[in-house]
């Protein structure tokens, strides 16, 4: 009777069974990351910014952002014309929506050229240390030394004006930092038992910087990464202020802003507009890499 009791307590079907599953770390980082509503906020910002820069043709066609109407010079926004015209009398709607696929473009391209490059350099200096490490490092702080817009001038400058000159000045300014970043994450996984058995293993150092170093540092990666979009889109609209970014009259958002500064008296949207944008597109990446910062390693949030 015993035996029969315990039988009939016993589950029956699949149903009755619980199975605990570990939960993914990507599925744990968005789970933090959606409880940080600002984070969330740049993300819906930032897609939003994607998604028009995306959409920007069928939206307004790229001819009216180069079309010149002198009857509609520094017209205000208006119901036809939702931000208004330019000095030219071109439409400023199509001028920002054409001109932030050029801002993303090189805000992403050059992270990505940077992560990249810096990545590289600084896993492989941080581990093999020795003089590859004091050389690279001290050759870093001479060309450190020098102001990194400044930097990104000369090179700009020297190579001429166009998206791609941008990219390359531009990435060369921000891989010192990144090189930096990356170095002193690898010292501190470089130091782990896994490494040193790896190595023991006989283990090439191409095998360990790929299969070990870089995995436990992308999450630092993905950080600094996200970080760089904004500063490199304030970079390159800086360039485009000061003439050396996008040659006219191809539109980009800080262009804009040049532009649009000798009529800031009579016509302000004209600065305003594209300046929002600007900053509205660097403000969520900037708190969407915080948000990103505290869901990957949760004992940085404050």
């Amino acid at each position: 009777m015993m035996r029969a009791e315990l039988n009939s307590e016993a589950p029956n079907t699949a149903a009755d069974i619980l199975v605990f599953k570990k939960e993914s770390r990507w599925k744990e980082i968005w789970r933090r990351l959606k409880k940080d509503r600002v984070a969330m906020m740049g993300l819906v910002i930032i897609c939003a910014v994607i998604f028009l820069a995306l959409a920007a043709n069928l939206i307004v066609p790229y001819s009216t952002a180069l079309k010149m109407n002198m009857k509609l010079r520094l017209a205000p926004p208006s119901a036809e014309h939702w931000f208004g015209c330019d000095g030219y009398g071109r439409d400023l709607l199509a001028r920002c929506l054409h001109g932030s696929r050029v801002s993303l473009l090189v805000g992403f391209a050059t992270s990505f050229a940077t992560l990249l490059a810096g990545g590289m350099l600084g896993a492989l200096v941080g581990y093999v240390g020795g003089k590859l490490d004091d050389l690279v490092m001290r050759a870093l702080d001479i060309f450190s030394s020098i102001p990194d817009t400044l930097f990104a001038m000369a090179v700009v400058a020297a190579m001429g004006p166009g998206i791609l000159n941008i990219c390359i000045a531009i990435s060369l300014t921000n891989i010192p930092g990144f090189v930096r970043m990356v170095r002193s994450s690898v010292l501190n996984i470089a130091e782990q038992e896994y490494i040193e058995a790896s190595r023991a293993g006989g283990a090439s150092v191409m095998h360990i910087l790929s299969r070990h170093v870089l995995p436990n540092a992308v999450g630092t990666l993905i950080v600094q990464t996200t970080a760089n979009v904004a500063s490199m889109i304030l970079t390159a609209a800086t360039l485009s202020f000061l003439g050396l970014g996008i040659n006219p009259p191809q539109p980009e958002w800080g262009a804009l802003v040049s532009e649009g500064k000798e009529f800031l008296r009579t016509a302000p949207h004209l600065i305003l507009i594209p300046g929002f944008m600007i900053c509205a597109a660097s403000f969520a990446m900037s708190v969407l890499g915080d948000g990103l910062r505290d869901a990957l390693d949760p004992r940085l949030r404050t």
